[in-house]
């Protein structure tokens, strides 16, 4: 069964996500489950901290992406989703080709949500482990 109170495909994420930083980062929206998000970003100069690596707050920028489209898909019409808080643990550094996210609710409230980011590299390994909480806004009258 889906959770999905919007209508949501990778076409419309992407088109809501034009020129905004996750287009800036080369996130690309992968798939749209009965009950997911899943979406890819670069490991590439846009992307890389000093050392190389995959920077954390890219990982964070693609966890809160994820978890905010889901959020907002999954509540009525004319709610808006926000981010209240977003904790992250980085696992493994990557350090090229593309990491992965994949968001499920974990709690879908009236007035909270809570969604479960993992980031895998393209050995699937987990890279890492994200939480966001997101508060739901009730239209305004």
């Amino acid at each position: 069964m889906s959770i999905w109170k919007r209508p949501v495909t990778t076409e419309t994420l992407t088109t809501l996500s034009a020129n905004t930083a996750s287009s800036h980062l080369g996130i690309e929206f992968l798939e749209v489950g009965e009950d997911f998000i899943s979406a890819r970003v670069p490991v590439d100069e846009r992307t890389r901290q000093p050392y190389g690596l995959l920077h954390g707050g890219v990982s964070v920028v693609l966890a809160e992406t994820l978890g905010s489209c889901g959020a907002a898909c999954a509540s009525p019409d004319g709610w808006l989703a926000v981010g209240l808080d977003i904790n992250a643990n980085h696992l493994r550094g990557t350090t090229s080709g593309w990491v992965t996210g994949t968001a499920r609710a974990v709690h879908i409230g009236r007035t909270t949500q809570v969604w479960q980011i993992d980031l895998r590299n393209e050995a699937n390994e987990l890279t890492c482990v994200s939480r966001l909480t997101v508060a739901m806004l009730a239209p305004k009258a």
